[in-house]
């Protein structure tokens, strides 16, 4: 959902905003069994050719699991209205797409394409309203002249009654358009959920050349008490529910975990399923809390937290509503600040332009704090972040026996305009129909305007994987053999074990040693006591393209990450290769870079500070030599006459580090 404009010009206020989520009255969840995967339900797999390139070793692909289409109300109300067709054709490079525009009040159109073609995508609209949209936008329909229709033509984005519906704890469906249980609204929702069924299986290459991997998804978008709490699910393959869950089918996440468990991978067929959260960084610390609301003993809790790990193996570090991964400031954190956690932090003009107060960095956590606001919706915690998520899973696995977040990384785009896969700064088209549609509402720095300069095009995941295929792409996030970057193709790699040589680095048999010796991303070092475990680290720098050459590697690090016995986090950044200091530099004024980096970088690290006695988390993040923000880009191609003034201060960041990160790998002391 647009979170920038949510209930914004009605409710500026706190109280005014806890008045909007909690407009609606309390409502009842659809059973489970209304999304049962049943022999009527199922579209029949087609047969695939073996792949023929095969890489036993693997190799990277890359993708984008986050994109949404005309089916999604907040892009349709943006005047988007490419298919889900459509944004298989831009992400796979077959075609365009037209996008709205909106120039003084000129509407119009641009067309756009992709600079290069992703390996694998998912559609992921909003299972949100996607039976009402079906019903308000048939003038044909019974219920098309509905006040509820009406209101409903302005969009979520812009419409506090809609938002309610999201916002509320207790959300219900609009009886005139949805009938009194609701049916109509779900049988509507058929239509394009089956519509996105049909456009994956035409985009999926099932031939031995395995060019393109199009997946079955939706998103999940709670918004509960204001607080971002979306997923998007991902499918095996095309046996699916009936229709998609929505948070107006099931108001709590355990609740999807549970309906995917039962009726999907523990139900008829050979339906497989995983959820991707997102943009912790808007959560107000409820993404990462530690609640079991209804699980009171440890035993409920560790079959909550396991269930969670079943479903939920990766998190979506970066989109364009922003970097997760850390903060600099925030309470109970020690190890020094981390000067690359101020990487695109959307949340800071996001927060504030919501309630029109500063943003906090605590989060209330009383009586009550699973239903009331977090002195919110503008509040920073350590909850909402991932680094100290993968630090809070090792107090709750030495308390209940479960790590509820031993996650794996990604990254996606959360684009609005069907345009998967483009995040090439310099031609960021936006992301958000009209809202973006010009470069002066692109750099500009204001709470009102829709896709502003606090946006970002987003990041890829990255997949180490055998083949391009569903079952192996699935497989490897599964197993969280898997990485985000914030845009670039960086191809990092991240091995732990206990008997790495000094020397791998330069074996031309690194792979197969790396892998007989120790574990990949994603994974737990194998039990051993006493010595330090052993790293190796590399990265293979974007090479870019023709029109858009890759920026060279500035340097690796590892980030560590334990707890003490006080319920403090600590956090360690370590250099183990390249230069700490830049070598590359870039000139705001004109976006040349010079200086120098690296194609490649390599490393067998151990780490120096290793206690046999302490669990702890560690992951890697591969950083480039600095570059022009997009916005920066953008800002210099205009006409000095028509740049906003943002362009000429420093409110919005004229240059960043782009960046991968990998998964991690956890240490956990013998028994």
């Amino acid at each position: 959902m647009v979170f920038a404009t949510m209930c914004r010009s009605s409710f500026s206020s706190t109280l005014g905003f806890a008045a909007c989520m909690l407009l609606t009255a309390c409502g009842s969840e659809a059973p489970s069994e209304d999304f049962v995967v049943s022999e009527q339900a199922r579209v029949a797999p087609g047969l695939r050719e073996p792949c023929a390139d095969i890489h036993p070793l693997r190799s990277a692909y890359f993708g984008d699991l986050h994109v949404h289409t005309a089916l999604s109300n907040d892009a349709n109300s943006f005047g988007v209205r490419s298919s889900p067709s459509d944004a298989y054709r831009y992400a796979f490079g077959a075609g365009s797409v037209e996008l709205p525009i909106d120039k003084a009040g000129e509407k119009g159109t641009r067309t756009v394409n992709i600079d290069r073609p992703l390996d694998f995508m998912a559609v992921t609209d909003h299972a949100e309203f996607l039976g009402e949209q079906t019903l308000c936008s048939d003038p044909n329909s019974a219920v098309a002249d509905a006040d509820f229709c009406r209101a409903f033509e302005a969009g979520e984005g812009r419409n506090p009654g809609l938002l309610a519906k999201i916002f509320s704890p207790f959300p219900t469906r609009d009886e005139d358009v949805c009938g009194e249980d609701g049916s109509r609204c779900a049988e509507a929702a058929l239509i394009p959920w089956n519509q996105t069924i049909d456009a994956a299986e035409e985009w999926n290459d099932t031939t031995s050349n395995c060019e393109r991997t199009a997946f079955v998804a939706f998103e999940y978008s709670s918004v509960r008490l204001g607080s971002n709490l979306h997923r998007n699910v991902i499918f095996k393959g095309t046996t699916v529910p009936k229709r998609p869950i929505s948070y107006l089918d099931a108001n709590r996440e355990w609740r999807l975990w549970e309906i995917l468990d039962k009726e999907c991978i523990n139900g008829a067929g050979d339906c497989d399923a995983l959820a991707i959260p997102h943009n912790s960084n808007i959560s107000n610390g409820r993404m990462f809390a530690v609640d079991y609301a209804g699980a009171f003993s440890e035993d409920e809790q560790a079959t909550r937290a396991r269930l969670r790990m079943k479903l939920e193996p990766v998190i979506e570090i970066m989109q364009h509503k922003g970097d997760s991964e850390c903060r600099n400031g925030l309470s109970g954190v020690l190890g020094g600040e981390d000067e690359l956690c101020d990487f695109e932090k959307f949340e800071d003009l996001a927060f504030k332009g919501v309630t029109g107060e500063p943003v906090v960095d605590d989060c209330y956590n009383g009586p009550l704090a699973d239903y009331m606001p977090h002195k919110g919706p503008n509040c920073l915690t350590r909850n909402s972040y991932v680094r100290y998520a993968l630090i809070e899973g090792l107090k709750e696995e030495e308390r209940i026996g479960v790590n509820p977040f031993k996650f794996g990384i990604s990254a996606s785009t959360d684009t609005h305009n069907a345009t998967g896969g483009g995040v090439e700064e310099k031609s960021y088209p936006g992301h958000l129909g009209w809202g973006d549609g010009t470069a002066q509402n692109r750099v500009t720095y204001e709470s009102q305007v829709p896709g502003n300069a606090s946006n970002n095009p987003g990041g890829l995941i990255g997949v180490w994987s055998t083949e391009n295929s569903r079952d192996a792409i699935f497989d490897s996030i599964r197993t969280k053999e898997v990485f985000g970057t914030s845009g670039p193709r960086i191809k990092p790699r991240f091995f732990g074990g206990w008997d790495y040589g000094q020397n791998l680095c330069a074996d031309p048999g690194l792979l197969e040693k790396a892998y007989s010796g120790g574990v990949p991303m994603g994974n737990d070092l194998p039990d051993k006591s006493g010595d330090a475990p052993v790293f190796l680290v590399s990265a293979i720098s974007d090479p870019g393209t023709a029109a858009a050459p890759g920026m060279p590697l500035q340097r690796l690090q590892v980030i560590k990450g334990w707890y003490d016995h006080d319920g403090d986090h600590h956090q360690r950044v370590y250099d183990v290769a390249g230069d700490s200091v830049s070598r590359g530099s870039v000139d705001v004024n004109t976006c040349k870079t010079s200086g120098s980096g690296y194609e490649q970088l390599c490393s067998v690290w151990s780490d120096p500070d290793f206690s046999a006695e302490q669990r702890a988390v560690y992951y890697m993040r591969a950083v480039e030599n600095p570059s022009c923000r997009y916005s920066t880009w953008q800002c210099n191609e205009m006409p000095e006459a028509d740049r906003p003034s943002h362009c000429a201060n420093n409110e919005v960041p004229k240059v960043i580090h782009e960046r991968a990160w990998t998964s991690p790998i956890w240490y956990t002391p013998a028994a």
